[in-house]
């Protein structure tokens, strides 16, 4: 299965440069190419694109701006910078670009990229121990279009950012959609059991089945009976090896 692409720089040369690239390089398939934040936006709603290459320095939204965007839409989408200066390189990797290139750039340094998107595979990290202490949970209220929810605690696995709204994810393959922040979502969470691995997630660390290296800063975490997966990022993951030292 292809992994979608879209391409966004105002330069039509360096979209010329980047598919040439793209259509080149085997597991990838472009689903739109265009020269503003807007329109990026837009295309990556109805494509749902894996992968954006992103320039930085365009007419109205810049790259960055479009990238927080996107991010929120769908935290998993892997962003490419590209640009003609480093000034930027400090705020895009606080938004977790999978990667960040500097114009000129050749077409070696692209495939090199490309490559290690499609060549990425899952890298075991030693198993987390479960949490020893035992807990006494409480329930969640959440508020939503339909009323007022109340979750168990023991049974939240995954709390993350998706499409502009909170999704909670619950052992049972059931999720509930609220309007509240992360953050406020985060303050009623038991601390002790419920970590936030990155700016658009929250997992339960007794849930926590696998880690992999995703990009050079975060990793994947994979959790216990649910499809979804949460990012975490390189001093996240720091952290959790502290807690289970």
């Amino acid at each position: 299965m292809s992994l979608k692409v879209l391409i966004v720089d105002d330069e039509e040369a360096m979209r010329k440069i980047l598919k040439k690239a793209v259509e080149k390089s085997k597991g990838f398939d472009i689903v739109g190419e265009v020269s503003t934040g807007d329109a990026a936006i837009e295309i990556f709603k109805r494509e749902k694109p894996n992968l954006v290459f992103l320039d930085v320095e365009m007419d109205g939204m810049n790259g960055v701006e479009c990238a927080k965007i996107l991010v929120d839409i769908d935290s998993s989408v892997k962003i490419i910078f590209a640009t003609g200066y480093s000034d930027y390189m400090t705020e895009a990797f606080e938004l977790y670009a999978f990667d960040y290139i500097v114009k000129p750039f050749k077409l070696d340094r692209i495939y090199k990229t490309l490559d290690r998107i499609r060549d990425l595979t899952e890298i075991e990290v030693p198993k987390l121990p479960v949490l020893k202490e035992e807990l006494g949970f409480t329930r969640l209220i959440i508020k939503n279009k339909d009323g007022i929810n109340f979750l168990d605690m023991k049974d939240i696995i995954l709390v993350q950012r998706e499409q502009g709204s909170t999704v909670i994810y619950l052992e049972d393959g059931s999720s509930y959609t609220t309007s509240e922040g992360l953050l406020d979502i985060e303050e009623k969470l038991d601390k002790r059991v419920f970590f936030r691995s990155h700016k658009s997630y929250i997992i339960n660390l007794t849930k926590i089945n696998k880690i992999y290296p995703y990009g050079r800063w975060t990793y994947v975490v994979k959790l216990k009976n649910i499809g979804e997966d949460a990012l975490l990022t390189h001093e996240k993951y720091e952290d959790i090896k502290r807690l289970f030292s």
